[in-house]
């Protein structure tokens, strides 16, 4: 497939929906499936401050008709990755406005039946394969009009397959970059029963002040006895708009490992949904943010037990400075049958300025009766005292408000299993920390 392939000056209403249609070259099946989405969304109202999930986001400055699917702007540049840096790629994966400029994987792999591809390219070679995973199980189009925007014009992203059994060593990467256009891209992970990999995901901007639109999607479909590591690095610009629903579905016995890193966009609403369908299944979720200026970032998280004995760990930090706000909603639900559940969820919020502000709201849904199910959230500032500590041992005022938030972000950094994105996650963050009086 042609990933050179154009989209510019497409708008986003049925007239550009067709003459996109008419660029992709896909099945009959997926060009339907996206008419039926964009039906979908022009039924739909964008969603308000008067709905629950919206009732803390304001969408008043957002308007869709500003945007265009453009072709490909100023590249991200090669050595922008801070996940991939000094790391032995098995493989990578890389879009720009939602075009695919490149890929490649180890041919050992691939000999062994992986596929890691432009999404868009898989759909075309492999249509009944991905077919038979691409918004079946993990994404609702109905959700709001964002699903439904995304699902008619996705564009961009990835497809992983591991087949059963096959071990992926090193780490696999994908970058999506936004250089002032759209990037509608659309993540599946699929490992079948038994098999294993690390995916390191980073959407990125050539540069800080750069703008765009980000309305994306991310499916993670963890088989029986399967165990994932999958990272998610958010960087874009200060001028992006951030929208995203991503679910994972692990099975029985599978385990999956969730690192999320929250730092660019103007404003950023995820929907972030885990469900746990088969006996056994365990999931962790860390959670990193930091914001600054007047960023906007809202974490909407579901931790959904569907089978017994299966285990969640949810724990999201985040600092803030500046006049930025963070919203972080959260939900344990266990359905009836999901007995023997134990589930956790935590959100801890540094607030290092007077006007930042952090929301919390943890919650359960328990539908069973032996279950373990806990949750909790802490906001404070940073302790004056503990300042004056550090600069009496030589530490400059700047310094020691650095040590203090690295610390803070601590507990994050001693769950994730990868060192290189330890050490991104935390020279990402040392980097904004600012000194304030």
């Amino acid at each position: 497939m042609d990933m050179s392939t154009t989209t510019a000056g497409i708008s986003f209403d049925a007239a550009g929906l067709e003459r996109f249609i008419e660029t992709r070259g896909e099945p009959a099946a997926v060009s339907q499936a996206r008419r039926e989405a964009w039906a979908a969304f022009e039924a739909m109202e964008w969603p308000d401050r008067r709905q629950e999930d919206w009732i803390r986001t304001d969408l008043r400055l957002f308007h869709l008709d500003r945007f265009q699917l453009g072709a490909s702007g100023e590249q991200v540049p090669s050595d922008a990755s801070v996940l991939s840096t000094g790391v032995d790629l098995g493989g990578q994966v890389r879009s720009i406005d939602g075009h695919g400029v490149a890929a490649t994987l180890d041919p050992a792999l691939a000999a062994k039946g992986v596929i890691y591809l432009p999404l868009e390219q898989a759909v075309v070679e492999h249509p009944e394969l991905v077919a038979k995973y691409f918004q079946q199980q993990a994404f609702d189009v109905g959700r709001d009009r964002f699903a439904a925007l995304h699902a008619a014009f996705w564009t961009g992203g990835a497809f992983l397959y591991v087949p059963r059994g096959v071990v992926v060593e090193r780490p696999l990467h994908l970058l999506s970059g936004i250089s002032g256009g759209c990037d509608l891209s659309h993540t599946l992970v699929v490992l079948e029963p038994g098999a294993e990999a690390t995916v390191l995901a980073e959407y990125l901007s050539p540069t800080l002040e750069a703008s765009g639109l980000h309305c994306g999607g991310i499916e993670l479909l963890v088989g029986a006895g399967a165990h994932l590591r999958f990272v998610n690095l958010q960087d874009w610009g200060r001028n992006v708009w951030h929208f995203a629903h991503q679910k994972a579905v692990v099975d029985r016995d599978a385990s999956l490992q969730w690192t999320i890193g929250a730092m660019g966009a103007r404003l950023a609403k995820v929907n972030q949904h885990v469900e746990l369908v088969g006996p056994g299944a365990n999931c962790q979720v860390n959670g990193v943010m930091f914001t600054e200026g007047r960023q906007h970032l809202a974490y909407h998280t579901l931790q959904h037990h569907a089978a017994p004995s299966c285990r969640s760990d949810f724990l999201y930090k985040a600092a803030l400075q500046d006049q930025s706000r963070t919203v972080w909603q959260g939900m344990i639900k266990v359905d009836q049958g999901a007995q023997k559940t134990d589930g956790y969820q935590r959100n801890d919020n540094l607030l290092l300025s007077e006007q930042a502000r952090a929301d919390s709201i943890p919650g359960l849904e328990i539908e069973a009766d032996d279950v373990r199910c806990t949750h909790g959230s802490t906001s404070g500032r940073v302790d004056e005292e503990l300042i004056f500590y550090a600069r009496s041992r030589g530490f400059t005022r700047r310094e020691a408000i650095r040590a203090i938030v690295i610390g803070f972000f601590q507990q994050v950094f001693d769950r994730i299993t990868i060192e290189s994105v330890r050490e991104a996650l935390g020279e990402s963050i040392a980097r904004r920390v600012r000194e304030f009086h």
